[in-house]
């Protein structure tokens, strides 16, 4: 069973602000890709939910068969392990689609992390918001 580890992370710089997804994903603990896009203006709630998108995309790409998700947000986490509903509407497309995303795997577990342990993923989504940030004044 092909089994893999991913660190999500979506970042904004205001809510809603310029924003940007950080991903990072271990086969065998073993790092084999980071992902780090600009995602234009979000707020960062949806910054998280376009990471998790992103993370589900590129392992069905990967064709795992299970994953571990990790997430410093909370709010993503208790959603998607359904303690909490969604309820703003801004979400709720992207957590539907989260869902189906997550019906391509025989087993997924969605942890919520201290931020400290996310800091690859969070540096990665940084990243992309500062990178377009100075290309734009290029």
């Amino acid at each position: 069973m092909s089994h893999l580890e991913i660190y999500i992370d979506g970042a904004s710089k205001g809510n809603p602000g310029h924003s940007g997804v950080g991903i990072v994903i271990y086969r065998d603990g073993l790092r084999i890709k980071n992902i780090s896009n600009y995602i234009g203006s979000a707020t960062n709630n949806v910054a998280e939910y376009t990471a998790l998108i992103y993370a589900l995309e590129e392992a069905l790409l990967l064709k795992a068969k299970s994953l571990k998700i990790n997430t410093d947000s909370q709010l993503l986490a208790r959603q998607l392990n359904k303690i909490y509903k969604v309820k703003h509407p801004g979400i709720i497309n992207l957590y539907n689609r989260a869902v189906h995303l997550l019906t391509g795997f025989e087993k997924v577990l969605i942890k919520h992390i201290p931020r400290q342990e996310n800091s690859l993923a969070d540096k990665l989504a940084t990243e992309a918001i500062k990178s377009t940030l100075v290309k734009s004044l290029i």
